[in-house]
């Protein structure tokens, strides 16, 4: 799920506002979303990444937004992609869409 947001953001313009770190932050994070584990993010997490929850909240949303517009993209390599079971099937569970309505911590 990680690898699967983390390529739907370096396909997409808007990920030039974040450093390739917060990216890949914000993967793990919005993957945790979306797979429900909880907690979502954890001191042992913040550490290791140096972003806190609320730092990645702008990013994660974005990636979960193109997590949900994946389908009707008119390039769909990577949904393609990670619908195959070889990589689980990702692609096609459903987004944290609750993420996307969360307000920043």
């Amino acid at each position: 799920m990680v690898y699967f947001l983390a390529e739907l953001g370096m396909m997409n313009y808007e990920t030039l506002n974040y450093c390739p770190s917060k990216i890949a932050a914000s993967a793990v994070y919005a993957a945790r979303c979306t797979l429900n584990k909880a907690p979502f993010w954890n001191d042992t997490l913040q550490m290791h990444t140096g972003f806190s929850e609320q730092e990645l909240m702008g990013c994660a949303k974005m990636l979960v937004n193109l997590h949900l517009k994946a389908p009707e993209q008119n390039l769909k390599g990577i949904y393609k992609k990670y619908s195959s079971s070889e990589k689980r099937s990702v692609a096609v569970l459903p987004p944290a869409i609750s993420l996307l309505a969360a307000t920043a911590i």
